[in-house]
């Protein structure tokens, strides 16, 4: 008998646990993120009641009762003319990747952000030397943007990074699609 298919929905509270131990793994053995120290469970509901607030969508993805991965989307910049350019996040457990949950998630993700009425979603992507995130994102309508030359600096090596965007319309299915420039 086959395992269900993975499930995306909205995070709950009670996901922030294992929200928090995934990103764990990617801030002490990656360079995924430029976080040095894990942010605690605290640090998520934060960010779980701010993105509630705004209207913005913080998603997990399940599989057998047990949360593999994350994804949201928070403002691009804190000034006004901002308001409508996201920027996305996502993250799945080590044993999780290349079964489709980042794709899923970040289809998932850009909808919820069209459907808000976002017109801009940016990525942007940490050289960790694998091609992975990008290759996700550009299967998504995401089209290169820049590149950020030794920015940050984490386990000893200068880390460039990637930026990456993606054009958002609220079509009348709600769906979103890229534009092309």
């Amino acid at each position: 008998m086959a395992a269900p298919a993975p499930v995306v929905r909205p995070a709950t509270p009670s996901d922030l646990r294992a929200v928090a131990d995934i990103y764990t793994h990617y801030v002490r053995h990656s360079v995924a993120t430029f976080e040095e120290t894990p942010p605690a469970v605290a640090h998520w509901e934060g960010r779980l009641t701010d993105l509630r607030a705004r209207e913005l969508p913080f998603l997990v993805a399940e599989s057998d009762g047990a949360v593999t991965g994350f994804a949201y989307a928070s403002p691009w910049r804190p000034k006004p003319a901002y308001r409508h350019t996201v920027e996305d996040t996502v993250y799945l457990a080590p044993d999780a990747t290349g079964q489709g949950l980042g794709t899923a998630l970040l289809e998932a993700v850009i909808t919820a952000c069209a459907r808000a009425g976002m017109r801009q979603m940016i990525a942007v992507i940490a050289d960790t030397g694998s091609d992975a995130s990008r290759a996700l994102h550009r299967r998504s309508g995401f089209t290169d943007a820049g590149h950020l030359v030794r920015v940050g600096h984490k386990h000893g090596r200068w880390i460039d990074t990637f930026l990456m965007q993606r054009a958002l319309t609220k079509q009348a299915d709600g769906s979103a699609e890229a534009r092309i420039r």
